[in-house]
């Protein structure tokens, strides 16, 4: 009882005298032990690296799940130390509402096809969302926070302490020039007019007080200056550590970086394959529109029927139905059915057209693509526009709009 008083009582006085050498420095009362130009830099260092690896931290969470009560309910979970348990992205929600959808407005329709076409690209984006969050997770955030509640939490001790070494070396050099001014003062000359000699005998006992306070203060400055300077190499190298961070967080970037380009690579690729599933469908959907159309806008045979002349002796001709003409188009293409060596491309019109994804022909009258090329284009009259015509060289055939960058 008696040594855990002592020691509470001993702890109690170094922490007033830190308190008091901390208030006089800041007050400019008192002389601060400045450390070194390298030392200061690689404080500095550590600083702005803690600082940032938490914004960056921060930033990346909201990046991977934008829903803030999911984050927070993240937090508590991995601070309980329990498993967080799985959770539906957005993408494969959507998928669930859309084939539902398509099961009420009939599968067979054209809508309903296409909900399903699109809910399934849907539920392939989610789980490719799901793998890159988890990726990211365990190769990205789980390095930051490991930095930032492990040797961050150690740097910051061991400054800490090095900071209260301080204040006690600092304390000491105050004590110890207070202890050689009063010794130099009590040292001085005596005044010789002093007639009683008690004064002496004081004056000589108070001196030799004072020597033995400068020699108690000198070897406690040794003392802690030892101290101090042994913290010091610990903390320095600590902070020299923060080098091997930045390699290690710097192959954690070329990680997550690496995931996130998988993961948009596979979230292009699938929609791609979606937008090729989707305009063929729908080059086939208004294809078939453009021919019911022009059939039904061609006159009656009757309005045009040859008059019948000699019906006893000739034999009867059957009716021809006259299709419309168009100048500069042939009748195949008024009637819907395109044939590439019959188009003609129109004297003025046409456009150079850059291809931006692949495009397979659905039949011959379809133009296939190639990404990047350089076509030449135009539109015909009566034509879907959805469709152009497209040249290279000397193939031509229908293209789709929405696969093309025009060119002015």
């Amino acid at each position: 009882m008696d040594f855990n008083v002592k020691k509470l009582a001993s702890d109690a006085g170094v922490f007033f005298s830190r308190a008091m050498q901390f208030t006089e420095e800041k007050l400019g009362q008192a002389e601060k032990t400045e450390l070194d130009a390298h030392f200061e830099n690689l404080l500095a260092r550590a600083d702005c690296t803690k600082n940032w690896t938490e914004k960056i931290l921060r930033q990346t969470e909201v990046l991977l799940q934008p829903n803030p009560s999911a984050r927070v309910e993240e937090f508590l979970y991995e601070k309980l130390d329990r498993k967080v348990p799985s959770r539906v992205t957005n993408g494969e929600l959507l998928a669930q509402y859309m084939t539902e959808a398509a099961n009420d407005f009939g599968p067979g329709t054209p809508y309903g096809k296409t909900l399903i076409k699109v809910g399934e690209t849907q539920r392939r984006l989610g789980a490719a969302e799901r793998d890159f969050i988890h990726s990211a997770s365990i190769n990205f955030l789980t390095p930051l926070r490991n930095f930032l509640e492990g040797d961050w939490r150690t740097i910051s001790k061991e400054r800490r302490i090095l900071q209260n070494r301080r204040l006690d070396l600092d304390a000491c050099k105050a004590r110890l020039k207070k202890a050689k001014a009063a010794e130099a003062k009590a040292a001085a000359v005596p005044d010789f007019q002093e007639t009683r000699p008690r004064n002496y005998v004081l004056s000589a006992s108070a001196s030799a007080l004072w020597s033995d306070e400068v020699e108690k203060a000198e070897h406690e400055l040794r003392l802690t200056q030892t101290e101090f300077d042994r913290q010091a190499e610990v903390t320095r190298l600590l902070l020299e550590g923060i080098s091997s961070t930045h390699v290690n967080h710097l192959r954690c970037l070329h990680e997550f970086v690496e995931s996130q380009t998988n993961y948009y690579a596979q979230c292009y690729q699938y929609m791609l394959d979606l937008q090729k599933q989707l305009g063929s469908a729908k080059g086939e959907i208004f294809s078939g529109t453009f021919v019911g159309n022009t059939e039904s806008t061609s006159p009656p045979p009757a309005a045009t029927s040859p008059p019948a002349v000699a019906t006893a002796t000739l034999p009867a001709v059957p009716t021809i139905p006259v299709v419309p003409t168009i100048v500069g188009v042939p009748n195949t293409v008024a009637e819907g059915v395109l044939n590439p060596n019959e188009v003609k491309p129109p004297a003025s019109g046409t456009r150079k057209a850059r291809v931006l994804y692949d495009y397979e022909a659905a039949d011959s009258t379809e133009l296939a693509l190639l990404a990047d090329e350089m076509i030449t284009v135009y539109s015909l009259p009566g034509m879907d526009p959805d469709w152009l015509i497209g040249e290279r060289g000397n193939q031509k055939g229908k293209v789709p709009v929405t696969y093309l960058e025009l060119l002015s």
